[in-house]
């Protein structure tokens, strides 16, 4: 019998080979992927504390459902990212084409059939899942794959205005266009991040500032109108309420002159509810440590204190340390991130992971400016923290591409050994260069 027993445990995995056989299956930057990790853990402890009310009178008393759906989808987008990193990153640039063509299609259909929340057209729902996905963000993935694409076939003439600068802007010109009607703050960010990677993949500066002048003057009549219709004798919501009504045939004009107006002029008592109660979620936090896991008292108050606003969740629970610790591991990603780009030899992977990891970068430094009040309202979410759904399994997925560029950029270093299916594509040979001042 003891023969057996010792047959039986000799022939078990050990601790130590299964650790091996882990790491030798997930490759790529091990500090991208610890982020991914401790990230998701956050987003578990965070999201099961600013739902526990939410979840008690939705579902009766349950207050674990969230939990159990944020873990699934945390879950879920680990196995994302594991199956993405896995895969050559030049299939990406087979497939950005493709992508980028489906997206448009998508985006008019999200614009005038999809399912209409919180005033806005963005989402559009699956029939037999009966989950609703923001097509805006599959845009956005297809997009930074098409361009990054696009740039590293242009190098040679990435100056010109007509062969190198117009065939790269206009993908973005067409997806900011299409996202902008139903969120303008997306198409915005979108269009800023995009502006960066044309940057650094040596697009004329000229050329940026004049696209940049162009999409400002949208956001100037927006300013514009905020300024001449606001009275400060009308400074009451009913009167705010009546303009932003007078605007609505004009579609969300309305809504984003109310929020400008908020921003500008409105007072202490007179901001926005959500701005409100992000405020005194914050105060309760000290600067060590706040109120502690789960003790959050704003909660019940803050609308999408699981979603938009779960940074000043964070701050009341962690403090200011919390935050602060937040801030600091994206801007570790970024890091990690650029060192993949410099590291890279062939031009479409390096564009490729510094422009997926600058629309996360950005998203989440908007994210935390609109929970601080530092700038108007939006609708973004924390990458990777925020509520699982469909922007989370996007954020996923484009960590996924990023950590297979990265995967790819180790073997050709020789660091790890080549697998048959991750062989690297040929490709055009051109790295990037600095911009010149």
């Amino acid at each position: 019998m003891s023969e057996i027993r010792d047959t039986l445990f000799s022939q078990m995995p050990s601790i130590g080979g299964m650790r091996g056989q882990l790491v030798n299956r997930t490759r790529g930057d091990k500090y991208i992927w610890g982020i991914v990790v401790l990230l998701s853990l956050i987003s578990i402890l965070v999201v099961y504390s600013a739902t526990g009310s939410l979840a008690y009178k939705m579902y009766k008393g349950n207050t674990n459902v969230y939990l159990f759906k944020q873990v699934s989808f945390s879950l879920v987008g680990l196995l994302v990212i594991y199956f993405l990193h896995r895969i050559n990153y030049t299939i990406f640039s087979r497939v950005a084409t493709i992508l980028f063509l489906i997206s448009i299609p998508l985006l008019l259909y999200t614009l005038f059939f999809g399912a209409r929340i919180n005033d806005g057209s963005r989402w559009i729902k699956l029939p037999i899942i009966n989950m609703t996905i923001q097509t805006s963000d599959l845009a956005k993935l297809a997009l930074f794959m098409y361009i990054s694409r696009l740039l590293s076939k242009k190098q040679e003439m990435i100056k010109d205005f007509k062969k190198g600068f117009i065939p790269v802007v206009t993908p973005v010109l067409i997806i900011c266009a299409l996202i902008m009607p139903a969120n303008l703050s997306n198409a915005l960010l979108t269009g800023a991040t995009a502006l960066l990677l044309m940057f650094i993949g040596r697009v004329s500066i000229k050329h940026i500032l004049m696209t940049i002048g162009v999409a400002l003057i949208p956001v100037a009549l927006i300013i514009m109108v905020a300024v001449f219709t606001y009275d400060g004798k009308q400074s009451d919501e009913t009167k705010k309420a009546g303009i932003a009504e007078k605007a609505k045939s004009f579609g969300r004009i309305g809504t984003w002159v109310r929020r400008v107006q908020d921003f500008m002029y409105a007072k202490d008592n007179e901001t926005p509810y959500q701005v409100q109660q992000a405020k005194i979620a914050i105060a309760n936090g000290s600067v060590l440590v706040g109120l502690g896991p789960g003790n959050s008292r704003q909660r019940n108050f803050l609308p999408q204190a699981y979603n938009d606003f779960i940074y000043s969740i964070i701050i009341e629970e962690y403090g200011l340390l919390g935050g602060a610790f937040m801030i600091f591991i994206y801007l570790v990603f970024l890091f990690r991130c650029i060192r993949i780009f410099r590291r890279c030899p062939y031009a479409f992977g390096a564009f490729l992971a510094l422009g997926l990891s600058f629309t996360l970068v950005i998203q989440a430094v908007a994210n935390m400016a609109v929970n601080v009040n530092l700038v108007p309202v939006t609708g973004v979410t924390l990458p990777l923290v925020s509520m699982g759904g469909s922007s989370f399994l996007f954020t996923c997925g484009a960590i996924g591409i990023i950590l297979s560029v990265a995967r790819n950029v180790e073997q050709m270093e020789g660091k790890v050994e080549p697998v048959a299916v991750t062989q690297p594509v040929p490709e055009e040979p051109v790295k990037p260069v600095e911009q010149k001042s």
